[in-house]
């Protein structure tokens, strides 16, 4: 009986150290932590009126991708310019969501023949960026941030005009 007293009281006694837990310092600990966030994405986009009741991420993120295309489309398809030749170009569109949720054109990159055929694209499309509101910036462990985004416009003009 007395061993076995021995070998249930000899663990406990000795096993204390275990249950010690390791001091960090805050500055250890904010530098691994600031090794963890992906800094490439966001926790919530930026979010329009429109998509204002989607709650998962991937959601939130094609309701903005979505709108934001629906409204560049209707600013291409509004613009006066007739192009004679064909096109067949790729225009990117690169703007930025500033913490406030104000949206802003940093630059539309489209080819020189491009720009030629349809003179007045850029402001039509820039017009068109300037006249979207935001409800909401893009959240990253719930501050707001700043995001940027490039969004590729395929245009293609017809043959049988």
């Amino acid at each position: 009986m007395k061993y076995v007293l021995l070998f249930i009281i000899m663990p406990l006694a000795t096993s204390c150290q275990f249950f010690e837990t390791e001091k960090i310092s805050s500055e250890t600990f904010y530098d691994e932590e600031i090794k963890t966030i992906d800094w490439k994405d966001v926790d919530q986009y930026p979010v329009f009126k429109s998509c204002e009741a989607f709650s998962e991420k991937e959601a939130q993120k094609n309701c903005f991708e979505n709108t934001l295309a629906t409204s560049l489309f209707e600013a291409v398809t509004s613009n006066k310019d007739m192009s004679i030749k064909d096109l067949s170009d790729t225009v990117y569109v690169k703007f930025s969501v500033s913490e406030k949720g104000q949206l802003s054109v940093k630059s539309i990159e489209m080819d020189s023949l491009t720009q030629a055929e349809l003179p007045n694209l850029k402001k039509s499309l820039h017009i068109k960026i300037d006249s979207i509101t935001l409800i909401a910036p893009a959240y990253k462990r719930g501050i707001p941030v700043k995001t940027k985004f490039t969004l590729p416009i395929v245009l293609q003009t017809d043959e049988e005009l």
